[in-house]
């Protein structure tokens, strides 16, 4: 409908401008009944009692109502106010749409009691390793909570007959309360307190769970982790939460993943990122070397070649050697390997000689040719004496 079409929410619920609260309810009541779907089956009904239902969300609101007194059906609008009633899954009980508006209860219609209540949800940590973390794993679970109460077989009554009609409501759940105002009796129906909206009491309570059908106990169970979960994964396990009081249904169990740590291997997102220690001759002369991976049985390896003159801090990539990716068969992240070079801290008396050699090479004091200061180099006579880059091949590139 609109804004030029729209009718004035006062002429909608026939009340003048200055209406008061118990004003616009009383008018409410009185047309909803009259043209509520349910009751009316004239072509024009479900139009006016959206209109109705419109009229009393603005109205029955006092910021609302102020906006709409001062701009009208347009300020609503440009405030950002919802005022297209539309009834998308059929007319609502008129019970529940007066309570929505004006708080309590219609007084129409047969009130109806409360379903069971659900029992409360569990929160649980659940350590897993990094590996039965990637792959999956099953696994036996305690949970402490409330289940049904042995003695009375979770009926709450010591003599195991269950519950009775409450004898405050009837069974019905509701009561009400009738009050005389100047404009005539206003009903409102409320939970009965005798039996909290439930409509059924125990009248012989068992001892040990006190009439409320659980007591405190463990439940195992297997459960199963599935490939990929992280840290913070929340699993959900319905039904195996506390149950509900006198029979209700049971909430859910959430367990929160806590992967452990890996003494090697770390994870981001569903790759894996490690850092291998490895010799200057490696990554000068290049070779191969062995990585550990991520493998299911908890130790696993993959050979890398390193090419000769490698940076230190270059990154190789292994291909689908990352962590499974939750809920995607065949779809695994990758392995990023780091190389860094390990310096020694503890150097023997030929690896010195050797470094020193080498260091000499470097800035130049022996010339690539072997001459030093000027001078002939030794002339190493059958080969018997190895030089001293072969010596430092041997030393700490002898792996290559």
């Amino acid at each position: 409908m609109s804004s030029t079409q729209q009718r004035d929410y006062y002429d909608i619920l026939g009340v003048a401008r200055s209406a008061s609260a118990d004003e616009i309810k009383k008018a409410f009541r009185k047309k909803a009944k009259e043209y509520h779907p349910d009751v009316n089956p004239s072509a024009d009904a479900e139009d006016m009692f959206k209109q109705l239902g419109e009229a009393a969300d603005v109205l029955s609101d006092p910021q609302k109502r102020q906006v709409y007194d001062t701009y009208g059906h347009d300020g609503l609008k440009s405030g950002g106010y919802q005022t297209n009633w539309d009834f998308m899954q059929g007319f609502p009980d008129l019970n529940d749409l007066f309570s929505t508006f004006f708080g309590g209860d219609f007084g129409y219609g047969a009130p109806r009691r409360r379903n069971p209540n659900q029992g409360e949800h569990i929160r649980m940590e659940l350590v897993v390793s990094f590996e039965e973390a990637a792959f999956g794993i099953k696994r036996d679970v305690t949970v402490p909570r409330l289940g049904p109460c042995e003695p009375c077989s979770g009926s709450g009554s010591a003599d195991n007959a269950g519950p009775s009609v409450c004898t405050t409501c009837g069974g019905q759940g509701q009561v009400r309360h009738t009050t005389q105002t100047l404009l005539g009796h206003f009903t409102q129906v409320g939970a009965c307190p005798n039996c909290n909206g439930s409509g059924r009491m125990i009248t012989n309570p068992c001892k040990s769970c006190r009439g409320e059908g659980r007591s405190q106990t463990k439940h195992t169970f297997t459960v199963t982790v599935p490939a990929g979960v992280d840290s913070g994964t929340q699993l959900r396990v319905a039904g195996e939460g506390n149950s509900g009081p006198n029979g209700g249904p049971s909430g859910d169990l959430f367990l929160v993943m806590t992967i452990q740590e890996h003494p090697v291997l770390q994870r981001d997102g569903y790759n894996v990122v490690s850092v291998q220690p490895v010799s200057y001759a490696l990554l000068a002369l290049g070779g191969s070397i062995s990585v550990p991976v991520l493998a299911q049985s908890g130790s696993g390896s993959e050979s890398i070649t390193i090419p000769a003159g490698t940076a230190n801090g270059h990154v190789f990539t292994l291909r689908d050697f990352g962590v499974p990716v939750l809920n995607q068969p065949g779809r695994r992240g990758d392995h990023f390997v780091q190389v860094q070079i390990e310096v020694p801290t503890k150097l023997g008396h030929e690896e010195r000689h050797l470094l020193e050699a080498l260091r000499e090479l470097e800035t130049g004091k022996t010339t690539p040719s072997g001459k030093k200061n000027g001078k002939a180099p030794h002339t190493d006579h059958g080969g018997e004496h190895e030089s001293v880059l072969d010596k430092f091949k041997k030393v700490l590139g002898g792996h290559a």
